[in-house]
């Protein structure tokens, strides 16, 4: 996946808490410039007795602040805030859980499958991407996932947009789970208007610019069916239909 990385961070006190769908805020700098702090989704949580107390953040490079975590290197130390927002919330007993996932946001999404496969649910993986050098690695996704994959270009998998592999799959899905462009958002709601989620909970994870990340400076406001709702304290995970496109 050319200009994204993955990145491996001791962080005991935070990966013991942290639940799929939750985030970190990171400072991007030494110093205070960039002075915003950077959200970005938990990616994965270490298993493993050696590696215990590790969380991974996966991430493109899009600007300084990125760009400088980019190059950080082993037993450097970077300043992290979390976890912070609400996480996706699976419903017991154990069920068949769809998880639909457009390039980059497949961050949230694999600590969601660990997850989802720990507690004996049967998950599903709509992985979508322009190109096959965009996908994400399919032998970092739990073994146990049934991954089904589509590019735009048909280099892997079927030709098209991840949300035309819905048809034939979401009908044996009990929950859905999804992150990627706010295009792929609409054609969900698209969707749904026509009835392909009827009855089923379908939770969004909202990726917009954060100032604080606590909900005290109202920076990332979004409109839903029930008023303004912040991202970071009442999100980042949304259900589909509370939202107004």
């Amino acid at each position: 996946m050319p200009g994204t990385y993955l990145l491996w961070v001791m962080a005991p006190e935070i990966a013991s808490e942290a639940q799929p769908g939750q985030f970190v805020m990171v400072r991007t700098s030494e110093g205070y410039d960039p002075l915003l702090r950077r959200p970005l989704s938990i990616h994965r949580v270490a298993r493993g007795e050696r590696e215990h107390g590790a969380l991974a953040l996966l991430f493109a490079v899009v600007g300084r602040g990125t760009n400088w975590l980019a190059q950080r290197k082993e037993g450097e130390a970077i300043d992290l805030l979390g976890p912070l927002g609400h996480g996706f919330k699976v419903d017991p007993p154990p069920r068949n859980l769809l998880l639909v996932a457009g390039g980059v946001g497949i961050a949230p999404l694999v600590f969601l499958a660990q997850r989802g496969i720990a507690e004996g649910h049967q998950v599903a993986l709509l992985l979508g991407a322009s190109a096959k050098a965009q996908l994400y690695p399919a032998h970092l996704i739990p073994p146990e996932v049934n991954l089904l994959v589509a590019t735009e270009d048909g280099s892997v998998g079927r030709r098209g947009m991840v949300t035309h592999l819905l048809a034939d799959h979401a009908p044996g899905a009990e929950q859905v789970f999804a992150c990627g462009p706010i295009s792929m958002y609409q054609a969900l709601a698209d969707m749904s208007r026509k009835g392909m989620f009827e009855g089923k909970s379908v939770q969004v994870s909202m990726e917009v610019r954060m100032g604080c990340g606590r909900g005290a400076c109202y920076g990332c406001a979004l409109e839903t069916k029930s008023g303004l709702r912040l991202v970071c304290k009442d999100g980042p995970i949304f259900e589909l239909k509370d939202l107004i496109w």
